[in-house]
């Protein structure tokens, strides 16, 4: 794949800073739903998950180190090269999906068998909702579809938002 390449500016939703990117250069994507990558913003070598943002684009959260380091804070425009990368390293599994795992023999010992992207899934999966009932309810449904030998979540959209912090209706909010 070649390295897409691009300007875009950092915007502020809540206290996150999230970069959207423009339309054509996610169209150069392999996927509308998450897509792991590495490059360059602002010279400045990263790796991160493209999130989609329900409407067929891509996004991601720029941490405070990243902003500072690559001198891309919320208005400022930056540019970026990034390319998709088949590796993806292992996700922060959240402690109640985690306690969940563990608790159980089939999903434990799944778990590692699966590869790093469908952890990745099942974790956005799990996470998409800011009620705590849903949220628990996805665990358990998360644990039982694994004692089903399912390897990931199945039957959502994942081309929408999944991050409630900064979506609604699974769509990414515009700047704050």
């Amino acid at each position: 794949m070649t390295t897409i390449r691009f300007k875009a500016t950092p915007y502020k939703i809540g206290p996150w800073t999230v970069l959207r990117l423009p339309e054509r250069a996610s169209k150069e994507l392999p996927s509308r739903g998450q897509v792991m990558v590495k490059g360059t913003i602002n010279g400045l070598a990263f790796q991160t998950p493209l999130e989609p943002d329900g409407n067929w684009s891509h996004w991601f959260k720029i941490d405070e180190t990243l902003q500072k380091s690559a001198k891309a804070k919320a208005g400022d425009s930056a540019e970026l090269a990034i390319e998709p990368i088949k590796e993806w390293p292992e996700p922060e599994v959240p402690a109640d999906l985690k306690a969940a795992i563990q608790a159980d023999q089939v999903a434990r010992d799944l778990w590692p068998r699966i590869t790093p992207m469908a952890r990745w899934e099942w974790i956005r999966w799990t996470r998409s909702t800011n009620n705590a009932e849903t949220r628990a309810h996805r665990v358990e449904v998360a644990i039982s579809k694994m004692n089903a030998g399912e390897r990931r979540p199945c039957c959502w959209n994942r081309n929408l938002c999944t991050e409630p912090s900064v979506s609604k209706s699974g769509v990414l909010l515009g700047p704050s």
